[in-house]
C-alpha cells in the first residue's frame, strides 16, 4: 500500500465567505459550492482543496467541536514576483480580509505576506526575491 497526499482539509464556519475568498486568490470552487456543507476545487497536479463547515463535521464526527485559537495551518501561495505579493495583499485586505503580516522582504531572499481566511487560517503569500531586491 502507498499512501498519496492528495488533499489539504479546512473547516470553516462560514461557507459562503470562505469560498468568496479562496476565489478572490484563483481557486476554481463550482457554481453554488458557496451555499453547501462541503466545497471541494481542485489544484494543479491532482490536490485537492476541501472545506466543511462546522455543522456538517459535527454530524459526521460525533462530540467534535472546533479547536479553540488559530494560527495551527497555513497554506503558502507563490506569486509570480514581488510586486505581486503586495498586490495580492492589499486586494485582499482591500476586500475586509484581516492582513496578518504586511509584506517584507525576507531573510531566506523571499517577499512575504500574510493574510487570514475567514476562520483565522494563515495564507502566506511569496515570491523569489530578485538579485539586489
Amino acid at each position: 500500500m502507498t499512501a498519496r497526499f492528495n488533499a489539504i482539509g479546512l473547516v470553516v464556519s462560514d461557507m459562503a465567505a470562505s469560498v468568496t475568498f479562496y476565489r478572490r486568490l484563483g481557486f476554481a470552487f463550482p457554481e453554488g459550492a458557496e451555499h453547501g456543507p462541503h466545497a471541494e476545487a481542485e489544484l494543479p497536479g491532482g490536490i485537492r482543496l476541501l472545506l466543511d463547515t462546522e455543522e456538517s463535521v459535527r454530524s459526521f464526527t460525533p462530540g467534535w467541536e472546533p479547536p479553540a485559537g488559530g494560527g495551527r495551518h497555513s497554506l503558502a501561495l507563490l506569486c509570480d514576483t514581488p510586486a505581486e505579493v503586495d498586490a495580492c495583499y492589499e486586494e485582499l485586505t482591500g476586500a475586509g480580509c484581516h492582513g496578518e503580516r504586511k509584506p517584507w522582504d525576507a531573510p531566506w531572499g523571499q517577499r512575504y505576506a500574510v493574510v487570514n481566511d475567514p476562520d483565522g487560517h494563515g495564507v502566506d503569500l511569496f515570491a523569489p526575491l530578485g538579485p539586489g531586491e
